[in-house]
């Protein structure tokens, strides 16, 4: 069943994560309540090691929560084992990281079918190259990471993140290394194909301006929600 305002894709309930370092645990988030509805747009802002990227982790499922409950995508993913959580991932969510993470022997084209290929599509490369001429890299499909400047090689991951169609996009800083002019272009784009698809998306960012741009601001501080 879609999810109605009343019934968000996402929520966390006292979710805390806790990392052990050289110097003892780390209680990196300390309580996360949230709720998030389907289609919402939530810019998260907070000083650096505030816990923004791990609260991404999180929801993911990249870390699992030392204590609390995670519900998304109609499902609870607290406790799910590895492949579980993989399968979960292929399903629901898309992944914008700020460094790309493309796999450097395989070209765009590659890069963006592997993961609709592992989810057992038989068009997967067909999609590709649609999502790929939708981000402006029809000429480009297929070229290799190495031949592609920075921002295309985040037009690529774009590609790839929404090529499923995902409930949920966790965009991490997904401008930080690239130049001004270029970062807002690939804003544009982020946003231009979040409201086509309608997928949730939850952008963690340290610039206000681009946070301004989404439904919802929180902020994050000493690894709780401070507002919003």
């Amino acid at each position: 069943m879609p999810s109605t305002k009343s019934d968000p894709v996402l929520s966390l309930g006292n979710v805390h994560l806790e990392l052990n370092s050289a110097a003892g645990p780390v209680h990196i988030l300390r309580g996360i309540d949230l709720e998030i509805n389907q289609g919402e747009t939530i810019g998260v802002i907070g000083p650096s090691g505030s816990g923004k990227t791990s609260l991404l982790m999180v929801i993911a499922g990249l870390e699992p929560a030392t204590k609390g409950t995670i519900s998304a995508a109609g499902q609870n993913i607290t406790g799910l084992d590895e492949d579980q959580l993989t399968r979960f991932r292929r399903d629901h969510v898309g992944i914008v990281f700020q460094s790309f993470h493309l796999v450097p022997t395989m070209s765009a084209l590659e890069n963006v079918a592997l993961p609709m290929e592992f989810a057992g599509h038989k068009d997967a490369f067909e999609k590709a190259r649609h999502h790929l001429q939708s981000v402006g890299l029809g000429e480009r499909i297929h070229h290799y990471p190495g031949q592609l400047s920075g921002g295309e090689q985040q037009r690529v991951a774009l590609a790839r993140a929404f090529a499923a169609e995902p409930q949920i996009l966790l965009a991490d800083e997904p401008t930080g290394s690239l130049d001004q002019e270029t970062g807002r272009e690939i804003m544009e784009l982020l946003f231009d194909l979040q409201a086509r698809i309608g997928t949730t998306m939850i952008l963690v960012t340290h610039a206000p301006e681009l946070a301004k741009r989404c439904g919802r601001i929180i902020t994050i501080a000493d690894g709780q929600v401070a507002d919003g």
